[in-house]
């Protein structure tokens, strides 16, 4: 037992006061004669030996009494431990990512844990709060009680590895603090493991908050799975996690206006359709109805306008397969003979195929790069007799081997590179006993595996990229290969096309790094806006001759469609959608994590927290006891004769 004032305590020997007084006390007997005095000496002792008891008995109450009220006013405590007169720090990481969203006992988990935090840490009390995508450093409940009531979710989730590195910066460089890191969070399975926040200089305490079910279901993507002249059918997947559902609407609306309504069955995926008209705009929502996690109940789509994709083949052999790939419903193509050319046409195109031209002359040459510097591509087939020190001269301005001598000799193409950006999306599985296309004649280049799409058997290149070129390794005339019957050549050279102007996605991730080609020419000085409601912003861009390329990745914060606009000109619109990760509701086991306190909510860490440095304190038992002798006094003097 401690004091909190151990100088009172002397006044404990004022005591002695009342004992010295009691037992000097002289008191002077009076001579009473009297007839008979044997009965009275025997009353006279029994008196006596009563009367001393009394005083006896008065003096300990009296004594007793004085020194707990001596012994209150010095404010007597325990502590709970050795730590109790050290200073504490406490920062509290608060998930609110998308998860949290989940149910519990008392509204959301977000929620949930707000309300504990307000409830049960001291208004005044200095303390740090950060989240995903706010900080509140050395302040107190009281200044951001609002700013925690109407904490929004946020679509992304620091690592856990991060929360620890990020929580250790808001205490102070105090040694001697004992530092308390909180962090609140479902803990939901993502690709990172959690199995050691072991930290010698922080005590981690974990709290999981667990939803009161692990139900939910969401729009996962949508995309456009038929084409025809008149319309497009549009392919919804669907995921449910917990149980299954018989009857589950779906919804498909125009901007505000329901265009269709059907009902799917589903236990863990499923997939609908809705048919749309084509080569009208469409500025579209799913829906769902789900009463667990909100966010991923709507996906927004949109499509516009298809915009044609210019595409010029420059020829001095057959272009016939380049037609029926290069389609007039997607694409805008031109053929020329490499005599004919007409270089002014060059720059308003978007992907220039040099179709096994014999020579490349230095004029074409300079014209193709200032063509791929602003923002357009080039597919170079070569001819089987071309002249190397031309083509070698263009594929050094992009990065290429050069060419050596043709070899007359047959090779199989056997190596499909399925991580190329090129084939995403084309392979639903990786293909490894496909029938192979050969080529009787081929230029040899040194390999490039990382530029590589196709190769030899030998892993020396015969399709490759560099920046915005592409390069065949040999000619593709059927006297030569025969990989224009091979059915990598539509996917490929399809993709090639698509991809030298991005003409937009039915949807993009928000938190992503999105690139966005826009067909238009700026004037100078002109700038392109993404608008929302009232709001806009700037983004990233790159102006090239006859498109602007947009890189989004901070903005927009909010599912929806936006517009992109030059100053008040309308150009397009711009879907965007939350990541759906944080839909999965599996939940890491806290229990397992080493060198960690596991809480199961907020009021128990903190008052774990409190309980680490708080003391009993013993003052009001002293003044009960102080208040009992008086009253045994009381009764002493009373009742005792």
């Amino acid at each position: 037992m401690q004091f909190k004032h151990p100088e009172l305590l002397y006044a404990l020997f004022l005591l002695v006061i009342p004992i010295i007084i009691h037992l000097f006390q002289l008191r002077k007997f009076k001579s009473v004669p009297f007839t008979n005095v044997q009965f009275l000496k025997e009353l006279t002792i029994q008196t006596r030996k009563s009367s001393q008891l009394k005083k006896w008995l008065t003096l300990l109450t009296r004594l007793l009494l004085l020194a707990c009220i001596i012994i209150a006013f010095a404010q007597p405590y325990i502590s709970n431990s050795d730590s109790f007169n050290t200073k504490s720090e406490t920062v509290i990481y608060l998930d609110n990512s998308f998860s949290m969203q989940s149910p519990s006992s008392n509204g959301s988990l977000l929620n949930s844990a707000i309300q504990d935090i307000i409830e049960n840490i001291d208004e005044n009390e200095q303390i740090s709060i950060f989240t995903n995508n706010a900080n509140f450093n050395n302040t107190s409940v009281k200044a951001i009680k609002n700013d925690l009531i109407q904490l929004q979710h946020s679509p992304n989730q620091l690592a856990y590895d991060a929360v620890v590195l990020k929580g250790k910066k808001l205490f102070s460089k105090d040694e001697s603090a004992i530092k308390n890191l909180v962090i609140v969070s479902d803990f939901q399975q993502k690709k990172e493991t959690l199995t050691n926040l072991n930290d010698s200089v922080v005590n981690i305490k974990l709290v999981q908050l667990k939803p009161s079910n692990q139900n939910n279901i969401s729009v996962d993507s949508v995309y456009i799975s038929k084409t025809t002249v008149e319309n497009l059918e549009l392919t919804v997947r669907i995921k449910n996690q917990g149980e299954a559902i018989e009857t589950l609407p779906v919804s498909l609306f125009n901007d505000t206006k329901l265009i269709a309504k059907t009902a799917v069955s589903i236990t863990d995926e499923a997939t609908t359709n809705f048919t749309i008209p084509a080569n009208a705009v469409f500025n579209g929502k799913i829906v769902v109805d789900d009463r667990n996690l909100q966010y991923d109940n709507t996906l927004y789509f949109n499509i516009d306008q298809r915009e044609k994709i210019n595409v010029l083949a420059i020829n001095e052999a057959d272009d016939n397969f380049l037609k029926k790939i290069y389609t007039s419903d997607e694409f805008e193509y031109m053929s020329t003979n490499f005599n004919a050319l007409n270089y002014n046409v060059l720059e308003q195109q978007n992907l220039i195929v040099l179709n096994e031209l014999k020579d490349i002359p230095n004029s074409l040459t300079t014209t193709l790069k200032s063509f791929t510097d602003n923002g357009g591509s080039i597919l170079i087939i070569p001819s089987s007799d071309a002249r190397l020190d031309n083509y070698n001269q263009l594929f050094t301005l992009y990065g290429f081997s050069s060419f050596s001598t043709s070899n007359i000799a047959e090779k199989k193409i056997t190596t499909i590179h399925f991580s190329h950006p090129l084939l995403s999306n084309v392979f639903d599985k990786r293909v490894s006993n496909f029938q192979y296309p050969k080529v009787n004649s081929f230029y040899a280049n040194s390999s490039n595996s990382v530029g590589s799409i196709l190769s030899f058997e030998d892993g020396m290149s015969f399709l490759s990229q560099s920046g915005n070129a592409y390069r065949f390794s040999a000619a593709l005339d059927t006297k030569n290969s025969n990989f224009k019957n091979s059915p990598l050549i539509v996917p490929i050279l399809y993709n090639i096309g698509k991809q030298s102007l991005k003409t937009g996605n039915l949807f993009y991730t928000i938190g992503e790094q999105n690139t966005i080609d826009i067909a238009t020419k700026l004037q100078q000085d002109d700038i392109l806006t993404l608008v929302n409601g009232e709001h806009s912003v700037i983004p990233l861009q790159q102006t090239y001759d006859n498109k602007v390329e947009l890189i989004t990745n901070t903005y927009p914060d909010v599912a929806g469609i936006i517009s992109v606009k030059n100053k008040d000109a309308f150009l397009k619109n711009l879907s965007f959608n939350f990541n759906r990760s944080e839909s999965n509701l599996n939940y890491f086991d806290t229990q397992d994590i080493v060198n960690t306190t596991v809480n199961n909510s907020v009021a128990s860490a903190i008052s774990d927290i409190k309980s680490a440095t708080n003391v009993n304190e013993l003052w009001k038992w002293f003044v009960i006891f102080a208040v009992i002798f008086l009253i045994i006094e009381m009764l002493i003097l009373k009742f005792l004769k």
